[in-house]
């Protein structure tokens, strides 16, 4: 089960729940307003698919995100995903890529009759994948084996000549203060504002008990930040996101990274900070991934630096995320509730917040 420590938790959702697995309780998404016969319209029209039956699927945390899964006369299963609002061609084009230069732990998407990654129903872009059957590493504890492709498939990542074309489309790595400011305007909102709901009420507790500890997140985040934008950095390809839930190992033991929605050139530590990182890989403790990822990896050094700036940054943004959906009027309260839970998740032993500190640490 999910442990807390005994200050000022919330508990009033926390029994309504009655969940412990985080990627569980993040699968509350609603069911997007298509019907579902304008979706199998959809895959004929652009994929040429004979579509019996089209299952919405309530998983993911993304709320601009919702997926389904689609079963064709002939028994093949799809897995459509949709996206509305921001949608960067990018996403789609990196895990095509990687897919044509061999790498087997990407899923590619499928391309349309005309040629092209996406298809576009309403506000909607329709992104068609193979369907696999399999599990996150949110509910699996990963095998030795499983640890090396790992590995492996990231160092090879992470040493892939980006195509120039698909370069100048992505973001680079800059320190940007974007998070760190939006963090800050909501700490101010908790400090000053009034709030009468029993969510906020409760972030707002659960906030100004910790309130020193983003204090800290943002102090040294900056700190680091202008360090490594003062000298040169050598940026790769990167996921950004590769926690355990973008980590699926399918039925026969197969391993691949999916939901590649914000790949960036950074520094590698981007995606390294999640190993060891305190992001809930399943029966490992820190020294257990370190130890088992990077012998595959390769033993190359890691910078102090860059990971002390990558974890803070890290908790910066995952609790202005859900403060914006705590704080949001269109966001349902079962979502609002699953927000303030991941907030606390932050906090965890063992947790993001205090792999930050350590990593902090070994600089102080």
């Amino acid at each position: 089960m999910v442990r807390f420590s005994s200050r000022g938790e919330p508990h009033l959702f926390l029994l309504k729940l009655e969940l412990d697995k985080r990627d569980r309780i993040r699968s509350m998404l609603e069911k997007p307003d298509i019907a579902d016969e304008r979706i199998v319209a959809c895959l004929q029209a652009n994929y040429g698919l004979h579509i019996q039956q089209v299952t919405f699927l309530p998983l993911g945390g993304d709320l601009n995100t919702a997926v389904y899964r689609a079963q064709a006369e002939d028994g093949t299963r799809y897995f459509c995903k949709f996206r509305r609002n921001f949608f960067n061609p990018i996403s789609v084009e990196i895990p095509r890529y990687l897919s044509e230069q061999g790498l087997t732990e990407i899923i590619p998407p499928i391309l349309t009759y005309a040629g092209h990654l996406w298809a576009t129903l309403d506000e909607f872009r329709l992104i068609l994948y193979p369907f696999v059957d399999g599990q996150s590493g949110f509910d699996v504890e990963l095998t030795r084996p499983q640890w090396d492709v790992f590995g492996k498939a990231l160092k090879c990542i992470h040493t892939m000549t980006v195509p120039a074309r698909l370069a100048q489309e992505m973001e680079m790595e800059a320190f940007s203060h974007e998070w760190r400011s939006r963090c800050r305007g909501f700490m101010q909102r908790l400090d000053s504002e009034s709030f009468e709901d029993p969510i906020t009420l409760q972030l707002v507790e659960y906030y100004r008990s910790r309130r020193e500890t983003f204090l800290f997140m943002l102090e040294h985040a900056e700190q680091y930040a202008g360090r490594l934008a003062s000298r040169f950095n050598e940026l790769v390809l990167c996921h950004t996101d590769i926690h355990p839930g973008n980590l699926f190992i399918d039925h026969s033991g197969r391993l691949f990274i999916i939901d590649w929605d914000y790949p960036r050139l950074a520094l590698k530590e981007c995606d390294l900070m999640f190993i060891g990182g305190g992001q809930g890989y399943v029966g490992t403790s820190e020294q257990d991934e370190e130890a088992r990822f990077y012998p595959s990896y390769g033993q190359g050094t890691v910078d102090p630096l860059a990971m002390a700036y990558y974890r803070c940054e890290r908790n910066i943004v995952d609790f202005s995320v859900e403060c914006g959906r705590i704080l949001s009027s269109q966001v349902s309260d079962a979502d609002r509730a699953n927000s303030l839970l991941i907030i606390t998740w932050l906090f965890l032993p063992g947790g993001s917040i205090e792999m930050a500190y350590k990593s902090a640490a070994v600089l102080d």
